[in-house]
C-alpha cells in the first residue's frame, strides 16, 4: 500500500553482500539477532545482514484494516525493501509467515535472489492441497481458525500471554489438538529464556492485533464443515505461480505438530528443480531456536558453495 514502510534490524557494512532474514508468527525480527551478528563477522563472510519486521509488527507499517494483510501487500513491502538495498540477496532465509512471502518472491522475482533457505514454511501449492485433501493436516491447522477469531487477542493476552508462550514451548501437558500443542514443541525448550520472553511480551503488547490479521486475511484456512471445504476446493493455484527456479534448501523439524512433514515435503521437488531437504527428527516448528548451530552450518555451506 502507498506509504508503507518497514522497521528492520541489521549488522554489518552496507557495501557487503546481503543476507536477508524473514520471521514468522508470533515472533519478530529480533529472533534473528544472533544470526545477524554471526554472519556479519568477517570470518563468517562479512555480510550485510538484515531482518525486517513484517507489516503489522513492531514499528513496521501497521494499517488496522484486515484486507491490507493479504499476501500481495506483504510481498510488496519486502520487494520494496530489497530494491532499496540496491543489491542482490545472496541468501534469503525465512520461517513460517516469512516463508510464505519468500516462496512468492522467489517465484515472481527470482533474479533478486541467489539462494533460498526455508525453515518449516510450507510451499503454497502443497499447503493448499493438504488443506483440501488431507484430514491430518486439516486437523493440525485448526489453530489458524482460533487465531482468526475476533477475540483471539484477548484470549492470547490472558494470564500474561500464557497461550502465546505455550505456542513457543508447550512444556506443560496439553491436549494434542490444542493450539498450544499444535504450535509448540513437544517438551520444554531451553532456548526460551526470561530475557527472550520479555521481548516477546513487549512485541505482543505493541502489535498483537495486527499480527493476527495475517490469519484473518488469508482465504486458505482449514475447513470446519462441508460448505467451507467446498469453498476451499474452489481455490486453484496455477503451477507457473508455484515453481521456484532459485536454488532452494529446506530445513524441517519433524516434530512440528502444526505443519506435517509428509504432506508438505513429499512432492516438493515437482515445484523446485534445485532442491535440498534436511529433515531434523528432534526439532519442532522452532528450528532456528532449537538447532542454531545446525542452521548456521547449513547457511555457511550454502555461502561457501555459491562462491
Amino acid at each position: 500500500a502507498s506509504g508503507s514502510y518497514v522497521h528492520y534490524r541489521y549488522c554489518g557494512s552496507a557495501n557487503r553482500p546481503v543476507l536477508l532474514f524473514l520471521h514468522g508468527f508470533p515472533e519478530a525480527a529480533f529472533i534473528w539477532d544472533d544470526y545477524l551478528e554471526y554472519f556479519s563477522r568477517e570470518e563468517n563472510g562479512g555480510f550485510f545482514c538484515l531482518a525486517p519486521n513484517l507489516r503489522g509488527y513492531a514499528g513496521s507499517y501497521s494499517p488496522p484494516e484486515v484486507e491490507h494483510y493479504r499476501q500481495k501487500w506483504v510481498l510488496q513491502d519486502i520487494l520494496d525493501f530489497i530494491h532499496s538495498l540496491s543489491a542482490k540477496v545472496a541468501v534469503l532465509v525465512a520461517h513460517d509467515w516469512g516463508g510464505a512471502v519468500a516462496w512468492h518472491l522467489a517465484n515472481q522475482y527470482p533474479s533478486l535472489l541467489e539462494h533460498l533457505l526455508m525453515i518449516n514454511s510450507p510451499h503454497p501449492g502443497l499447503f493448499l492441497k493438504a488443506l483440501q485433501t488431507d484430514s491430518a493436516q486439516q486437523k493440525a491447522s485448526l489453530y489458524m481458525n482460533f487465531l482468526s477469531r475476533p477475540d483471539a487477542p484477548q484470549l492470547l493476552r490472558a494470564d500474561h500471554y500464557r497461550r502465546a508462550l505455550n505456542m513457543l514451548a508447550a512444556s506443560d501437558s496439553q491436549a494434542s489438538d490444542s493450539v498450544e500443542a499444535q504450535l509448540g514443541a513437544s517438551s520444554a525448550q531451553h532456548w526460551l529464556t526470561e530475557d527472550l520472553i520479555a521481548q516477546y511480551r513487549a512485541l505482543w503488547d505493541q502489535s498483537l492485533p495486527t499480527m493476527l490479521h495475517y490469519y484473518t486475511a488469508t482465504p486458505v484456512r482449514p475447513p470446519v464443515n462441508a460448505e467451507a471445504l467446498a469453498e476451499l476446493q474452489k481455490i486453484t493455484l496455477p503451477k507457473d505461480r508455484l515453481t521456484v527456479d532459485v536454488p532452494t534448501t529446506v530445513i524441517w523439524g519433524l516434530l512440528d505438530q502444526a505443519l506435517l512433514a509428509k504432506g508438505l515435503l513429499d512432492g516438493l521437488e515437482d515445484y523446485i528443480p534445485q532442491l535440498t531437504i534436511h529433515r531434523l527428527p528432534h526439532c519442532s516448528h522452532w528450528v532456528s531456536h532449537e538447532a542454531p548451530v545446525f542452521v548456521k552450518s547449513i547457511l555457511s555451506q550454502i555461502i561457501k558453495n555459491s562462491r
